[in-house]
């Protein structure tokens, strides 16, 4: 059974960018930057039949192409950290894309997602970092905003069944206009 999501690909020199924020506090574990993404709809893991109408599905998505800017490191978890990721700063476009993924798999009799849409690009997961030492990381990189880039595709990505951050394979890309 495949563990399916859609996504936006970073740019391999955005992604260079991101890797430097890399380093600098214990208990995280870092993703690989050749992984990092924008996810857009979580499908989870479905049988074949399943990510071949998912597949189909987004197949059917007529969406222009936009501009999309990486902006500001945070933390995911409050009291109790497990992640550190870099936001995406506010889009209408990239909200709406969102929004018709998430119709499409409504549409194939998936449930609705759980979770508000909170665009993002997980940077590391952690493990009994403290949130102290969170705090002073966020402190020194916190204001971290990307250059610009061009979103022309959005992908469908498969994972194997793991703690996170990878590795991904690209099932099927989808152009923008």
């Amino acid at each position: 059974m495949p563990r399916l999501f859609t996504a936006l690909e970073i740019p391999a020199d955005v992604a260079d960018q991101l890797s430097m924020l890399r380093g600098g506090l214990p208990g995280a574990r870092w993703i690989s930057p050749e992984f990092y993404h924008v996810t857009l709809r979580f499908i989870g893991d479905v049988d074949h039949v399943v990510a071949r109408d998912a597949a189909a599905a987004l197949d059917e998505i007529d969406r222009f192409g936009f501009d999309l800017t990486l902006s500001g490191v945070d933390q995911f978890g409050n009291h109790k950290p497990h992640s550190i990721f870099v936001g995406v700063k506010a889009n209408e476009a990239l909200n709406d894309l969102q929004a018709e993924h998430e119709r499409a798999m409504k549409r194939i009799g998936l449930p609705p997602e759980g979770r508000n849409f909170r665009p993002h690009v997980t940077l590391a997961r952690l493990r009994d970092a403290s949130p102290r030492q969170v705090a002073e990381y966020l402190a020194l990189r916190g204001y971290f905003r990307s250059p610009t880039f061009e979103v022309s595709r959005f992908v469908l990505y498969s994972s194997r069944d793991s703690v996170g951050g990878g590795p991904y394979r690209v099932e099927a890309a989808y152009p923008l206009m």
